[in-house]
């Protein structure tokens, strides 16, 4: 007999189902923003102000729910803004069909400025690389 105490793989694939659905959205803020891991909601608090961003951000799409070995991760699309005309530091990904409940804190690693077009490349569709997992 051989025992592992561990969170079954159904049980990750099945939170981060109920985590995505509804709504996702990517909001932009600036290098003033105070978020982490104590962040529960999106706030407007240092949100991005320019042209061609309205509060709130962006809704995200192609959302899925995958699993490779033992590590469920969500993946989705790239998120464009276009046009664009402003700074961006970092981002909060968040879900609004559960009360705007913050799910991830992006930090761009400097200020990223748009002349035209903002677009937050997401990484390989992989259960090493996606920016939300639980392995």
């Amino acid at each position: 007999m051989s025992l592992e105490q561990t969170l079954t793989t159904q049980a990750k694939l099945v939170a981060l189902q109920a985590l995505a659905a509804g709504t996702l959205k990517m909001a932009l803020y600036t290098a003033e923003a105070n978020l982490g891991t104590e962040t529960l909601v999106y706030t407007t608090t240092d949100e991005v102000v320019g042209s061609g961003y309205t509060a709130g951000g962006n809704v995200i799409t192609g959302v899925t729910v995958l699993s490779s070995g033992t590590t469920a991760y969500l993946d989705f699309a790239d998120v464009v803004w276009s046009p664009a005309a402003f700074t961006a530091r970092g981002a909060l990904i968040y879900n609004t069909s559960l009360g705007n409940l913050a799910l991830a804190v992006l930090d761009f690693g400097a200020d990223k400025t748009a002349t035209t077009t903002f677009t937050v490349q997401m990484p390989a569709n992989t259960a090493s690389s996606a920016i939300i997992r639980f392995s």
